[in-house]
């Protein structure tokens, strides 16, 4: 049984596709980064290279060599700095592509600033009655499979010298020269018809200017803007029920009795192993809070590209700000509490309580406080799980992440 998660998983499906196909195949030793610095990778492992447990898996055959291939070297080689390296630097696994619709097809990876990685599995393209949707699925430590549309709140995009090149990315082409194996150059790929896809553009647009430019190509014509603002809300509203899975998970594994969870410092909160790495959800609820800002300030977005809306005038805003506060009181949510009863909130209760989601990642906390039930509330009432006092103490120094919207750099 393979369990990828994020990192892993368009690896696994290249080394699948390359496995029922008899292609060569290979993945880079890569750090994460740190001190200023972004991901960098050295060497190349091959799927023609001498495998050490050979004779061991004799007996089990193809399939079985090839699991412990996926389970002994993928998945202990393969991480989120992988897809992250510089978009010039050509010594990792993937390199960048274009912006466009025919470029951004299945199967092209996307790795986010901050060290998620999804890979495109279906385009809908635009249509009369909603935009362009472009839909990724992504893999958790805790063996969520979750399908992701493409917004703000998934796909997360910043710009600075020791984030990497975050971004739209391919696996670069493996091609034998001198009878081994070697990746192709940015020359290379350029010049082949099969590809012709690079681009170091997008490695030079900033925040607004990256998701603007996805705008443009998901949704060529100009959007109702009521039915663009209704698109992104249904999106908060996957996101949010995908998180409601993620904590049953961990409300599950509290019941069993396994815990405290250790808590890693600073930075490694975001990545690490374990318990933590299984049930906690910094990562998913940073995102949250920025799919929430999204979500509030879609109005004012429609008045900044008035252009890219149809019929937009001096009063939308204030339309879609009441359309807004409608859709978030009539949409619903329910999660499972401690004692196995289902509550129920609203978005609206969801995005009131933001400022709470800042400490809320810790899996030994019970599901109430996770959903940041007020204390000494009914529905806090069943609440038996607390984190322990230095943890709690070290999640409120840790606090500001959150609130900046910016997770921490490595040191």
């Amino acid at each position: 049984m393979i369990r990828p998660d994020c990192a892993d998983l368009p690896y696994f499906l290249r080394a699948y596709f390359a496995w029922k196909l008899r292609l060569p195949f290979g993945l880079a030793e890569c750090n994460r980064g740190g001190g200023g610095a972004p991901p960098s990778c050295h060497g190349l492992i091959t799927n023609e290279d001498p495998d050490p447990r050979a004779d061991a898996m004799k007996k089990g055959g193809a399939v079985a060599s090839f699991g412990a291939f996926l389970r002994g070297t993928l998945a202990d080689k393969a991480h989120s700095g992988s897809a992250r390296t510089p978009f010039d630097d050509e010594l990792g696994d993937y390199y960048p592509v274009k912006l466009t619709w025919e470029t951004l097809r299945p199967g092209t990876t996307y790795a986010d600033p901050y060290g998620h990685v999804l890979v495109i599995a279906k385009r809908l393209p635009q249509t009369a009655e909603r935009g362009g949707v472009l839909y990724a699925v992504d893999g958790q430590p805790d063996g969520t499979v979750a399908r992701k549309r493409f917004w703000r709140g998934n796909f997360l995009y910043a710009n600075a010298r020791e984030l990497g090149g975050p971004g739209f990315k391919e696996f670069r082409p493996m091609v034998r020269k001198g009878g081994a194996l070697v990746r192709s150059s940015n020359a290379a790929i350029s010049s082949n018809a099969d590809y012709g896809d690079l681009s170091l553009e997008p490695g030079k647009l900033d925040t607004e200017g990256f998701y603007d430019a996805m705008d443009d190509v998901l949704s060529p014509k100009p959007l109702d803007p009521e039915r663009a603002m209704l698109q992104t809300i249904d999106a908060l509203e996957e996101q949010v029920r995908t998180r409601v899975q993620s904590v049953d998970n961990g409300r599950k594994w509290l019941e069993k009795g396994r815990g405290p969870a250790t808590m890693p410092d600073g930075a490694e909160i975001f990545e690490t192993q374990g318990a933590w790495e299984d049930f906690s959800t910094p990562s998913r609820d940073l995102r949250l809070l920025i799919a929430i800002d999204v979500v509030r300030g879609f109005p004012a977005r429609v008045a900044r590209r008035p252009e890219r809306y149809a019929q937009a005038g001096p009063d939308t805003k204030t339309k879609l700000d009441a359309v807004l506060e409608r859709e978030l009181k009539a949409r619903y949510v329910k999660y499972t509490r401690t004692d196995g009863a289902p509550f129920e909130l609203s978005l609206a209760e969801v995005i009131a309580r933001s400022p709470s989601f800042e400490t809320t990642y810790n899996p030994n906390d019970c599901a109430e406080t996770r959903w940041a039930a007020p204390a000494g509330s009914a529905e806090a009432a069943t609440c038996r799980a607390h984190a322990p006092a230095d943890q709690r103490a070290r999640m409120e120094t840790y606090r500001a992440w959150f609130r900046d919207r910016r997770r921490s750099p490595r040191k």
